[in-house]
């Protein structure tokens, strides 16, 4: 049996749902015109970046994600990845990436019909293969508006076939036909966002809250607590740094209604580790006593000072212990470079 944490340690952080591959996205060259709404950012922005990836550029991103990640303190990632002209085998270089960092991830890939039924086909072969070939993570599913039905009951039958949930989007813009989900959702399956679901939607489930990324897109606000399901928290891509996410859930949640504790938010970034079980082994000590949510809600700023996954020390005075960070950062950024190339082109 493991020893008591210390009053300045914690398990290690979830992040509930990101996107690896956004980690290149800062200071990718401007849209062709400034987006007007939810769908124009999809459109004019993510769009135009996931069909520029390529294994180069998710591999390196992959990486950087993952070091920003345990350099916060969050030892494991639940990804969400589409990378449509490079599907084959993407699954498994992320998860590469991450374990030479010392990350856990579960991913999956977001199967969509934007790019015809072939494209459709190759997602969910991915998500299969990874997943045959004993890889931890789910099906993903884009979102019910970039599928057909038969692809959303292709995606169900498939996490089905291996005991697994999906990892789909769920009404995060009003445009979302998230009603087509019904019938098909269980309770291992992972809704990100929620943002435009009624209180009596009817999906099974863990809502996946994301309120910096909400805010950013201003798409509203998900009201988490209005929820009967369980609450997680992640980034949508915004990095990983889940303690700072965690205070800007409380102080989000604060603003819609000012009875909301500490307490209640911390317990979203609890529930990753009912998917992630074996992070509740993992220790985080940090710079900083007691990690109590109510003093972390007011405290930016806390920085872990060693981290133990596995029993492994990975993270030791500031820095990783398994890769070179400042290699990691500068190979990322030749990628980001050749990246961003291909969106000039």
């Amino acid at each position: 049996m493991s020893s008591p944490l210390a009053p300045n340690q914690t398990p290690g952080l979830v992040c509930a749902h990101h996107h690896l591959y956004s980690a290149l996205a800062r200071g990718m060259p401007a849209p062709p015109r400034t987006p007007t709404g939810f769908a124009e950012i999809l459109e004019l922005v993510w769009w135009r970046l996931d069909v520029a990836l390529d294994d180069y550029t998710i591999e390196w991103s992959a990486k950087l994600g993952a070091l920003e990640a345990l350099e916060r303190g969050c030892t494991a990632i639940v990804d969400h990845h589409e990378s449509p002209t490079a599907i084959d085998g993407s699954l498994s270089i992320i998860a590469d990436a991450c374990a030479e960092v010392g990350v856990r991830v579960n991913c999956a890939y977001g199967i969509t019909d934007r790019h015809g039924p072939a494209g459709a086909a190759a997602g969910l072969a991915e998500n299969d293969r990874f997943l045959r070939e004993g890889g931890s993570g789910m099906v993903g599913l884009h979102a019910a508006f970039t599928c057909t039905d038969d692809t959303i009951a292709a995606a169900a039958e498939l996490a089905r076939t291996h005991d697994v949930g999906v990892h789909v989007h769920v009404a995060e813009g009003e445009a979302d036909t998230w009603e087509r989900l019904r019938g098909h959702t269980a309770s291992n399956w992972w809704l990100v966002h929620g943002v435009h679901l009624p209180d009596d939607h009817g999906l099974e489930g863990t809502i996946v809250h994301n309120p910096r990324s909400n805010m950013n897109n201003a798409v509203g606000y998900a009201r988490p607590t209005r929820f009967t399901n369980p609450i997680g928290l992640g980034t949508d891509g915004i990095g990983a740094d889940m303690l700072d996410e965690f205070r800007v859930a409380f102080v989000r949640a604060r603003e819609h209604d000012v009875e909301t504790d500490p307490d209640t938010v911390w317990s979203w970034l609890e529930t990753g580790w009912e998917l992630f079980p074996a992070a509740r082994a993992d220790i985080v000590s940090w710079g900083y006593s007691p990690m109590d949510p109510w003093r972390l809600a007011y405290s930016p700023g806390v920085s872990p000072t060693s981290i133990e996954v596995d029993g492994s020390v990975v993270f030791a005075n500031g820095a990783p212990t398994r890769v070179d960070a400042d290699e990691i950062r500068t190979k990322a950024a030749e990628a980001a470079t050749a990246l961003f190339k291909k969106l000039e082109g």
